[in-house]
């Protein structure tokens, strides 16, 4: 079973994900942090193999915490798809994001992407 964290400061959108992506049989794990450094041990702690992040986070930059990612010898292999209401495809791939969705996204779109990436 393939584990992914959401890494979503919208608690609607986090429960909306969390149940389509339970129904899709992955194993879910969305951290309860306040800080960005919370949110990078939470990642080194669950060792997720595809993380969501949304880019625009109320504590941070999604960026960021993708450049982190990319840092960590532990981790540095999880797969990250990022998402934002904003074209930001460009910016998230050159912050070492595997994939983006542009928001709004349809499930059936998501769940394709999340495939696509975990294959890569």
């Amino acid at each position: 079973m393939f584990k992914v964290m959401l890494i979503e400061d919208d608690l609607t959108m986090v429960s909306l994900l969390t149940t389509l992506l339970n129904l899709e049989g992955f194993m879910v794990k969305t951290p309860a942090n306040n800080n960005m450094d919370g949110l990078l041990n939470a990642v080194l702690t669950e060792r997720p193999q595809i993380a969501l992040v949304d880019v625009n986070l109320r504590i941070g930059n999604g960026l960021e915490l993708v450049r982190e990612i990319r840092r960590e010898p532990e981790i540095k292999e999880t797969r990250i798809l990022m998402a934002s209401g904003l074209n930001l495809k460009k910016e998230c791939l050159q912050a070492g994001a595997d994939g983006f969705i542009l928001k709004p996204f349809m499930p059936e779109e998501l769940i394709k992407l999340i495939h696509k990436t975990i294959r890569q």
